[in-house]
């Protein structure tokens, strides 16, 4: 991998994001796909899944028992599946492991292999050089993007979810475990969209709301043609700046778009948003990015 120069660490700052071809070896990409392959082959569906429903109230609790398990899943590893692969008893209607949505959000803490690679030396000599601080790692997710069900992700901001005062202070680091196409779902950005802030936030609901989490403000419609696709080939990283406006269409391609992604939070005179659906806990403060 060579390392990044200071031009490239200026692109970013105007574009809001940028890609570093090769950051990761074939390797290294390997292992994180046969890590999950393992992870996957012992997952057990959640109980929340299982429920048949009948009644009204079986099903809010269903809900709720969904709610409940995302919002916990911060400082654990949790499956999250996409629409219409398990029947109404919680049974797989395709292979397990062509169900899955994402898995999150605490693999750069508990799974050894995506440890190793969130704290790698390159990354944390790439933080350096962004002039990061004191970064610290605030969740991480397996995405998938199955072939021909990858569900396309809406036009967004990072920080709407991981909100900080100052803004500004969220990265994503995003790893092609497979190349990413335009066929099979490749993030597209509107370049220099991180500096106007954001117009939306999704918070923790009062307690005994129907919802776990709302969003308070409104996405504005953004004009399709300002997108650009990023194709990237596999071991590629994207860094992600927080405000940076990007999406992913759906994958109705044949291959999948597996990646890896972790956000890292420049804790130097930041405040993590109470409100955050994602919040440290005992068992798990945000680790340190550099070790």
């Amino acid at each position: 991998m060579a390392s990044v120069t200071q031009h490239q660490i200026q692109k970013f700052h105007k574009d809001g994001f940028l890609a570093l071809e090769q950051f990761f070896s074939a390797e290294e990409c390997d292992s994180m796909r046969r890590q999950i392959e393992s992870i996957v082959a012992g997952m057990e569906v959640p109980p929340h899944c299982r429920t048949a429903f009948s009644t009204r109230e079986e099903e809010q609790l269903q809900a709720q028992g969904s709610s409940d398990y995302f919002l916990t899943s911060g400082d654990k590893i949790r499956f999250f599946f996409e629409k219409g692969v398990l029947d109404e008893k919680g049974n797989f209607l395709i292979p397990k492991e062509k169900s899955l949505s994402k898995i999150g959000h605490a693999l750069h803490a508990y799974d050894p292999v995506f440890k190793q690679i969130t704290h790698s030396p390159k990354v944390q000599e790439l933080g350096r050089k962004l002039g990061l601080e004191r970064p610290v790692v605030v969740q991480s997710m397996y995405i998938f993007k199955q072939p021909g069900i990858g569900g396309e992700v809406t036009p967004h901001q990072d920080a709407t979810f991981l909100h900080t005062e100052p803004l500004g202070r969220i990265l994503g680091f995003w790893i092609a475990l497979e190349d990413a196409t335009q066929e099979n779902g490749c993030l597209w950005f509107i370049p220099g969209s991180h500096t106007n802030g954001i117009t939306r936030r999704m918070v923790r609901a009062a307690s005994g709301a129907s919802t776990c989490v709302e969003f308070v403000g409104s996405e504005p419609a953004y004009d399709e043609k300002q997108f650009t696709p990023l194709p990237i080939s596999k071991g590629g990283l994207i860094l992600i700046h927080g405000e940076v406006v990007h999406k992913s269409e759906l994958n109705s391609s044949e291959s999948s778009r597996h990646a890896f992604t972790f956000h890292v939070m420049e804790a130097k005179g930041t405040t993590w948003s109470k409100e955050n659906w994602l919040q440290p806990t005992p068992e798990l403060p945000f680790p340190s990015l550099y070790t």
